[in-house]
């Protein structure tokens, strides 16, 4: 670390910047610059799906901040946007690119939710040069890093992105050994990757590419089908992800298997606070019904605008003093008590009465 990151990041400069952090005093000379938190500039946005009637796909390459610690094949990062003024948005996106170190580049693959704000924006109007706030990388869903002599990796859809990554990964450090690659996609126009996928299958080298559509009379995922691809496939480390129908498939086939790990489309279980009680704002003077929202959300309602960040508990610039009561963490679940204590109030939801010095 240069002798100006740990000035950055000292407590002695935090408590000069203090309450905004000095990451919105860096974001204000340059956007790329950050001591403590993540953001990344859009510089290629690739269409990997365009099918009149269904909702587009497409690969992002962004380029984070030094901030940024790397990733591992087949996990993801919560992106945050603020679309056309609002306040900022937050969703989960899977990494598609091979591993990467710190400060490197990465993609993420996402479609265009019909009913998503966020992603919809992502692939129809972000451009080069747009500025995305990231969380560091996230999930289970990876690789041991002594990889097994046969791999098998079952997705569907979007399903692909998480899997794409490990096969990438595979492929750059030269893996010896064997890859079953089966993915499910609506029709051939519908397939993500569809070229590098088609390279990959006719190259050959130890990866064995099973591209299915059951609408055109592919075979639908059974056992008996996936015994006649992998005989003894119980027992061979396998990697799957997709939507709900495929999951369930995946998971009546190998019936309880150790071999298998899987990746579901769901949105994360947060705890939340407890409603009742009020919470009062009391350098506004306003004192509102708790709802048991996180208190930035509830102060938002109230008609305050308190400073904020990443909207995900990172970056710390929503930090304020809560003076009485009891917060919940609606990440971790963790309740504090604790009088006078600062709290990130973008994560922390209120038990009960609370009082904050907003």
């Amino acid at each position: 670390m240069s002798v100006v990151d740990t000035v950055l990041r000292s407590r002695a400069l935090a408590a000069l910047t203090s309450p905004h952090g000095v990451d919105r005093y860096l974001e204000l000379v340059n956007p790329m610059w950050a001591a403590h938190e993540v953001r990344a500039r859009i510089v290629d946005v690739t269409r990997e799906v365009d099918v009149p009637g269904h909702p587009p796909v497409a690969t992002l390459t962004l380029q984070p901040t030094a901030t940024w610690r790397g990733h591992r094949a087949g996990q993801h990062v919560q992106v945050g946007v603020e679309v056309e003024g609002a306040r900022r948005t937050t969703r989960v996106f899977t990494i598609s690119s091979s591993d990467s170190r710190p400060g490197e580049r990465f993609t993420i693959t996402l479609r265009a939710n019909p009913g998503g704000v966020v992603s919809r924006w992502l692939v129809e109007q972000a451009s080069p040069g747009t500025m995305l706030h990231l969380s560091q990388a996230q999930g289970e869903f990876v690789l041991p890093d002594r990889v097994p002599e046969h791999v098998l990796m079952i997705s569907g859809g979007s399903g692909i992105t998480p899997v794409m990554s490990m096969l990438r990964s595979l492929q750059r450090r030269t893996h010896r050994g064997r890859i079953t690659f089966l993915h499910y996609a609506q029709s051939p126009a519908h397939l993500i990757f569809a070229a590098e996928l088609d390279e990959v299958r006719r190259s050959g080298h130890g990866v064995d590419v099973h591209l299915l559509h059951p609408e055109h009379g592919d075979p639908n995922l059974s056992p008996a089908y996936l015994e006649r691809l992998v005989p003894g496939y119980r027992d061979v480390p396998t990697w799957a992800c997709g939507p709900t129908p495929l999951m369930e498939a995946v998971l009546a086939s190998y019936d309880g298997s150790d071999a298998l790990r899987t990746e579901w489309f769901r949105p994360p279980r947060v705890s939340t606070g407890a409603s009742g009680g009020e919470v009062v704002f009391a350098r506004s003077g306003r004192t509102v019904p708790n709802s048991g929202a996180p208190l930035l959300e509830q102060a938002e309602a109230a008609g305050l605008t308190p400073a904020s960040g990443c909207r995900m508990g990172i970056c710390f610039s929503c930090v304020s003093r809560k003076t009485e009561g009891t917060v919940r963490d609606v990440v971790s679940g963790e309740e504090s008590s604790l009088p006078d204590e600062d709290v990130r109030i973008c994560v922390s939801a209120p038990v009960g009465d609370c009082t904050v010095d907003l």
